[in-house]
């Protein structure tokens, strides 16, 4: 078989009824017309979206059909550590409010069907507008029959905690953590998981299908971590300072640094797979003297097999590196 090389992914548009059309300026795939966009899965190893290879040898070759074809090669370290790629890559448009919502942790398997893992996952903000808002984490003193109380009511915005985003800002959202979103376009990273438990819906209601979308109270409720107070941004740590380089997060899931520079830097690992996420600019990685295009709005997997390369900016580039939980 081909040796591996840093594999380039097309995106996965998702229809949301609370997106809009701004990931039209992040991607260079053109949106499907006319729907709200809320969603572009950039790395996916699911079965109902499985992210699809756009560059090299392995052009139109899922990610799980790669990793099925050559552990080794792509996870080096981590073979066998996972039943498929450990984490779910996407762009988030929220023109209108999301759901209030829930995820079950990894303990909480009563609520997770077969196969799946929990959901802790992390923003980054790309873009706020004048509407902005990031509700995540409960009030002090809320409880669940408060919640229960707001939520017959209406009045479940009052127990959120919640702050005004701006772009840049960096936000770890743990499994149990009640949270939404609104006018805003975030990166997020999280656990391979699509479980979502919903505790409200701003009596939003679906124009495709002329209803309300489902609520799991009952779930969301028993998943709800109440010690999870009121998230705020966190304090990035600089790395190196030229290039900058900044760790978001160092969690069990994930960790994540963001490198902004105009020079050569290098990136990926030896023996573990890294992918990146480009934000701004344009340049190449360079694996064996050959060099990979990338630019704003792609996302890269550098296999195991590849380790450290030379990323080389043709402008100033902004990029997101996303290493592997150390521990299955």
């Amino acid at each position: 078989m081909t040796d591996l090389y840093p594999l380039r992914f097309a995106p996965i548009y998702q229809y949301r009824i609370w997106g809009g059309r701004r990931l039209a300026h992040l991607l260079s795939d053109p949106l499907p017309p006319d729907d709200p966009i809320g969603e572009a899965w950039l790395l996916s190893d699911r079965k109902d979206h499985a992210s699809i290879i756009a560059n090299g040898a392995f052009k139109g070759s899922t990610l799980s059909e790669i990793l099925a074809q050559a552990p080794e090669q792509l996870m080096g370290e981590a073979t066998g550590r996972f039943q498929r790629f450990p984490l779910l890559l996407k762009f988030l448009d929220a023109q209108d409010t999301l759901s209030v919502q829930v995820h079950p942790s990894d303990t909480q398997v009563d609520y997770l069907p077969s196969g799946e893992s929990g959901k802790t996952e992390a923003w980054v903000v790309l873009e706020a507008g004048k509407d902005a808002r990031v509700y995540a984490g409960l009030v002090p003193g809320s409880d669940l029959d408060t919640l229960q109380s707001a939520l017959a009511n209406g009045t479940i915005a009052d127990q959120l905690a919640y702050f005004t985003p701006k772009p840049g800002d960096a936000i770890l959202i743990p499994a149990g953590t009640v949270h939404t979103m609104r006018d805003v376009v975030v990166f997020e990273v999280q656990e391979n998981s699509d479980v979502t438990f919903r505790l409200f819906d701003w009596d939003h209601v679906d124009p495709k299908t002329g209803k309300p979308r489902p609520l799991q109270v009952e779930q969301a409720m028993a998943c709800i971590d109440l010690a999870q107070g009121a998230k705020a941004p966190t304090l990035p740590v600089v790395e190196e300072r030229d290039p900058l380089r900044e760790l978001l997060f160092n969690s069990d899931h994930f960790r994540l640094w963001r490198v902004q520079s105009d020079i050569p830097f290098t990136v990926g690992e030896s023996r573990r797979p890294r992918v990146l996420v480009c934000l701004s600019g344009n340049g190449f990685v360079e694996h064996d003297a050959v060099p990979h295009a990338i630019g704003k709005g792609d996302v890269m997997l550098l296999p195991a097999i590849v380790g450290e390369c030379t990323c080389r900016p043709q402008v100033s580039m902004r990029i997101l590196e996303l290493a592997l939980p150390e521990r299955s």
